[in-house]
């Protein structure tokens, strides 16, 4: 018998805080078996101790490093008896500047997490999700992938690939069962905003800060569901139209609040 017994199962990148341990704490809660991973181990410790070992396991994981992937999603489905009925791709890193006055080793690295992390997640748990019936592979994108944000340009971009990727995918993997969405996230309260810009927000609107449980309801509706992008709050939609509808507008009213 396997860890899991049995039980549904969700990978979850990024688990050590914010949305991937709401997330984490949510499914457990449904019953659920949960696979941590970040590389913030004292977070996967105190998450484990919460959930309780029986119902997780957690393993310190840089989504970057393809041969870690592996060897996660392999301890992952010794522990599930082969099965991954979600896939959660949320680890990713943010740094604010303007573009020509960022190091490039550090754009770079936001490249390498927030978008090569998510292809080594989906090529390396592929097989899993191929094996489960129903399985949803689901990744973290940003309300940045609705319009290139200003002093974010690189993280934005990453988002927009994404998004891109997962509309792609949501049509190739229909052959293997597999349905895939992504949320889009506004201002999250997660230790990603730093609190001069949580303290700036407005109280009401797509850029109110929002608690880090309502993206985990997200992907818990996601699973039950065969939405393709889902945005948090959900009047991000709006900005996404006004982005492709009229791009030159938006863009000059960022460049005012720039």
């Amino acid at each position: 018998m396997s860890q899991a017994a049995g039980r549904q199962s969700i990978f979850i990148t990024g688990a050590a805080s914010g949305m991937g341990r709401e997330t984490a704490r949510l499914f457990q809660q449904q019953g659920w078996f949960v696979g941590a991973f970040d590389l913030n181990q004292s977070g996967l410790e105190a998450l484990q101790a919460e959930l309780g070992a029986e119902n997780c396991m957690t393993g310190q994981l840089d989504v970057s490093d393809k041969a870690a992937f592996e060897r996660a999603v392999n301890a992952f489905s010794e522990a599930t008896g082969e099965r991954m009925d979600i896939l959660f791709n949320n680890a990713g890193i943010a740094m604010r500047g303007f573009f020509d006055e960022m190091p490039f080793d550090e754009q770079m690295r936001i490249v390498q997490v927030n978008f090569i992390g998510v292809l080594n997640g989906i090529y390396t748990a592929l097989p899993l999700l191929k094996a489960t019936p129903n399985a949803l592979c689901f990744t973290t994108s940003s309300s940045s992938a609705t319009m290139g944000m200003p002093l974010i340009a690189v993280y934005s971009a990453t988002k927009h690939a994404v998004k891109g990727l997962t509309e792609a995918l949501s049509n190739e993997f229909r052959r293997h069962d597999i349905r895939v969405a992504d949320v889009l996230p506004g201002l999250i309260r997660t230790g990603m905003p730093d609190e001069a810009l949580l303290a700036a927000a407005a109280e009401t609107g797509a850029f109110r800060v929002i608690e880090a449980v309502e993206v985990a309801k997200v992907v818990w509706q996601a699973y039950q569901a065969d939405t393709l992008h889902w945005y948090v709050p959900e009047e991000l939609a709006e900005l996404d139209k006004a982005a492709g509808n009229h791009p030159e507008k938006l863009r000059d009213k960022l460049a005012r609040q720039l």
